[in-house]
């Protein structure tokens, strides 16, 4: 095929799923332009300096028990590109005040003879996911309105999944340390624990830890956009930085356009093609809902946390909020507008996989909770959320406090001023409530195609949904492929 011949597609947005679909369409012989915002691709898997002393901050995305299972990212070959999954001894840790932390090891029997009387529970609840965990992710990491290609073990998932992970976990569990294990993972979810689907994270996260892991990138997360990048230039891929797009008629012609932005996003855009959007999909993205935001709290240390359980330091993710009813209740005040005195903390220390993150003597933390959608912090009391962090890392690593050289906090605002696509600060790119979970995109099979030929959203707020897998950008472009044949 001549350059000449080559069919043209536009790209809004450099996020993983942008990234990912672009890859795809360069290596299937189409011209692809990029068009990003920022000075720098990625969207939120980024990686900077933030402390300006050579450390490697991860913007948004830290630990990818997605990633590394990607199907997508497993075809496009990014490890001859230069990405690199570093692992810790456990993949994620669960600290308590006045018993040993839970562990998750990367494998299901260890991790079951750790949790006691809940041993056999929890092995018979996440066995059958574990030993075949690419059937169950080929499936899950798609569309749901299509037929499973094992209806049987999609059925059985379903019985584990939908139940809320309150529920869940009073039935399945006996003692605390599963509980609360269980109970860390399903707030992955962002919505009140009490809803139907939460305990489809608890199932699938801790699945995923003991098969896959939950690794840090080498270099951190930017790595992995880096190998995105070489796939596409290596197939002749354009991108301009610095180049905010709002309105698509300003954009060169093009046989394809592809948005990796939200539906809010897109609304606000101008351009023929949006203006010709059926009433029906017009509709579908109105009716999009966002979730609860993030704050982010970076933390520069003077050397490893010290946690008062030693094991927890060997571990690259850890869920600091005590008991399981403790996780519960500062969920359920999160999604009722407010802020809880002991927030649930997300941790991860991606230097215990990766020394290379931070210079000698130096030690990066990452941190975020849950917190309304665009909360913003009284004028008064700037540091109220960041203060709570610190008090539950304190909580569990006496003395912390104590080696914090620097930090960096992210409100929703900030996040959002950073990368658009993080409304009120909401990372997971809409609601995970209710059935807008399972349906991303709305109630329709054809999620990526916006009813105007040549127009289509490959975002996380379009199937499989969050998270740095690019399976999104990937069914996207196939619908492109389907549709554009040249």
């Amino acid at each position: 095929m001549s350059v000449t011949a080559r069919p043209h597609v536009n790209i809004v947005g450099s996020g993983p799923n942008g990234l990912t679909a672009a890859a795809i369409l360069a290596r299937a012989g189409w011209q692809v332009r990029i068009f990003e915002r920022n000075d720098a691709v990625g969207g939120a898997a980024a990686s900077a300096d933030v402390f300006g002393d050579g450390s490697i901050v991860d913007l948004g995305a830290a630990a990818h028990p997605f990633g590394v299972a990607s199907p997508i990212f497993r075809h496009l070959g990014l490890e001859d590109y230069g990405l690199e999954w570093l692992h810790s001894e456990y993949p994620m840790a669960h600290p308590f005040d006045d018993r040993p932390a839970a562990i998750l090891h990367q494998e299901v029997r260890k991790t079951a003879r750790s949790l006691g009387t809940d041993q056999i529970a929890w092995r018979l609840i996440h066995r059958g996911i574990v030993n075949s965990i690419d059937d169950y992710l080929e499936q899950i990491l798609r569309p749901l309105l299509r037929f499973p290609g094992h209806p049987v073990k999609m059925a059985q998932f379903g019985m584990l999944s939908s139940p809320p992970s309150t529920w869940f976990v009073r039935t399945a569990f006996r003692d605390e340390p599963a509980r609360a294990l269980f109970t860390g993972s399903a707030a992955h979810a962002n919505t009140p624990l009490g809803h139907p689907f939460t305990s489809t994270f608890g199932v699938l996260f801790s699945a995923l830890g003991m098969t896959r892991g939950w690794p840090v990138v080498k270099g951190g997360t930017g790595s992995l956009v880096n190998a995105l990048v070489k796939v596409i230039t290596e197939h002749g891929g354009e991108i301009h930085t610095g180049h905010e797009v709002t309105d698509l008629d300003e954009l060169p012609a093009a046989r394809a356009t592809m948005l990796d932005v939200t539906p809010s996003q897109a609304l606000v855009m101008r351009g023929k093609q949006l203006r010709d959007l059926p009433e029906a999909t017009v509709q579908r993205l109105q009716r999009w809902r966002y979730g609860p935001g993030v704050y982010k709290v970076d933390w520069l240390l003077n050397g490893p946390v010290k946690w008062a359980d030693d094991r927890v330091g060997k571990a690259t993710t850890v869920h600091v909020g005590g008991r399981a009813a403790e996780i519960r209740l500062a969920e359920a005040q999160v999604n009722a507008g407010r802020i809880p005195d002991r927030p649930f903390v997300m941790v991860a220390q991606p230097q215990v996989a990766d020394p290379s993150r931070a210079p000698e003597g130096k030690h990066v933390l990452w941190t975020y909770t849950h917190v309304p959608n665009g909360y913003r912090p009284a004028a008064s009391d700037q540091d109220y959320v960041a203060d709570a962090i610190q008090a539950q890392l304190e909580r569990f690593a006496p003395g912390f406090g104590a080696n914090v050289l620097d930090k960096k906090v992210w409100d929703p605002a900030a996040l959002e001023q950073w990368n658009p696509n993080l409304i009120g600060g909401d990372i997971a790119g809409g609601s995970m409530t209710g059935m807008q979970s399972l349906l991303r995109g709305g109630l329709t099979l054809e999620p990526y195609r916006m009813g105007v030929p040549g127009l289509y959203i490959c975002s996380a707020a379009t199937p499989p949904g969050a998270g740095v897998h690019g399976m999104s950008g990937a069914w996207a472009a196939h619908a492109v492929l389907e549709d554009q044949s040249p």
